[in-house]
């Protein structure tokens, strides 16, 4: 029998999902079928619509996000639903995130697009309606594969260690300007963080946000992210790119993930936008399980 402690009990009900009694089940029902992608990260799902979901199905999608950290949706009617739907939908999984200096649909802060056209030269991710024909891919990748990749000699050597994540530099591109929405903050995470579903672990450091290993050189602290940086971004092996056509969704855990848009595709007056939106449900502050 296992007994969880007080501190593990904490850690999960910062989420609203009891994964503990998941089996997607539900979600892998009757003409529905997965395709994976790659071995170590990605999944299609077929034959049923994100706006149909009922809870018991979202907690399964939820289970699968974090086992393959992306899950992907073709030929969605998602973003026809209308901003109160997507929002709830959302809200399943956890409580949303504002950006901190991100634009928002009129009346729904947690909702952020992400567009770009002739114009306008902001440019990320998600959920596809208005999309270039050729590129504007994202790129995504699994850090719990980049971890299993280390040696274990190495892994054992970073365990324990936690750096600084900083959103200053970011907040500084709008400096208290119109989409200016509040203050930047800066704390430290672990740099092996444990997905408190899975129980895997996975590297949590990343060249955008994360700038110091506490309590090392500068130099020392450089040369270890360095590595890191290179380490998850280089390994192929952990790669997935999805390419946008209208109608795509994609579910993605941000634990165990990261991703970056290409700005590949030739953006012409009239004729070309990349537009977007993005809900991010919150979850849990990220800890290193301790070995019993």
């Amino acid at each position: 029998m296992t007994v969880k402690t007080s501190d593990e009990k904490q850690q999960r009900s910062e989420t609203s999902i009891d994964y503990d009694k998941l089996e997607k089940r539900n979600l892998l029902g009757k003409g529905v079928t997965a395709v994976e992608i790659t071995p170590n990260i990605g999944t299609e799902i077929r034959g049923i619509q994100l706006s149909s979901l009922n809870s018991a199905q979202r907690d399964d999608l939820a289970l699968l996000a974090a086992e393959r950290g992306v899950v992907i949706f073709r030929h969605q009617d998602f973003a026809d639903i209308g901003p109160e739907r997507q929002r709830e939908l959302g809200a399943h999984f956890g409580a949303l995130h504002v950006h901190q200096m991100g634009g928002h649909i009129k009346d729904y802060p947690e909702i952020l697009p992400v567009y770009r056209d002739f114009v306008s030269n902001a440019v990320d991710n998600e959920i596809s309606n208005n999309v270039p024909p050729s590129g504007g891919d994202t790129l995504y990748l699994s850090t719990t594969a980049a971890y299993n990749h280390l040696s274990t000699d190495f892994r054992d050597r970073i365990s324990g260690l936690t750096a600084t994540h900083s959103g200053f530099s970011q907040a500084a591109v709008s400096d208290h300007r119109d989409r200016y929405i509040r203050e930047p903050i800066e704390t430290a995470h672990p740099v092996i963080r444990t997905h408190p579903v899975t129980k895997a672990k996975s590297l949590y450091v990343n060249r955008l946000y994360t700038r110091k290993i506490v309590g090392w050189k500068e130099e020392e602290s450089q040369a270890l992210l360095g590595f890191l940086y290179d380490h998850i971004e280089k390994g192929q092996d952990w790669h997935l790119r999805v390419h946008w056509t209208p109608g795509t969704v994609v579910v993605y855990d941000n634990r165990v993930t990261q991703h970056s848009a290409l700005r590949d595709y030739k953006v012409q007056e009239a004729s070309t936008r990349r537009h977007m939106i993005r809900i991010t449900p919150q979850a849990e502050r990220p800890y290193l399980e301790k070995p019993e």
